[in-house]
């Protein structure tokens, strides 16, 4: 069975070289730009993680986390925050926020893979 991942990320540049190289490793990887729409595509359609830009146009990704974890229907996914602030600051917002985990950006890609994986196998 495939692993599906949701990226939610603004930048299309990111957004397609994270998602061909989250390809190339198996993943299933469909892309939001925006918290009302991952939200949307969350409900349609759950996927296995949820990989969350916290720079989004409209409600943040902090803002669509809480109502991720509010709603219990899809509260237990495993979100990882994607974000260009860095810091012990920024990851315990990112995780005050209701994410399980957090990846600084510029993304290493490698450690990105060591969390997917990781929070994958807690879920089964």
């Amino acid at each position: 069975m495939a692993i599906r991942l949701l990226l939610v990320e603004d930048h299309p540049v990111n957004a397609r070289l994270l998602c061909r190289r989250l390809e190339r490793h198996e993943y299933e990887v469909e892309v939001a730009d925006n918290g009302e729409t991952a939200i949307a595509m969350i409900q349609a359609n759950p996927p296995n993680l949820v990989l969350m830009d916290i720079g989004l146009p409209g409600i943040d990704g902090w803002e669509t986390t809480r109502q991720i974890r509010n709603n219990p229907v899809i509260s237990a996914i495993p979100i990882i925050a994607l974000t260009a602030h860095d810091g012990i600051e920024a990851k315990d917002h990112c995780l005050a926020a209701g994410c399980n985990d957090y990846a600084p950006k510029p993304v290493n890609f490698d450690q990105l893979l060591i969390k997917i994986q990781r929070w994958i196998e807690s879920k089964t």
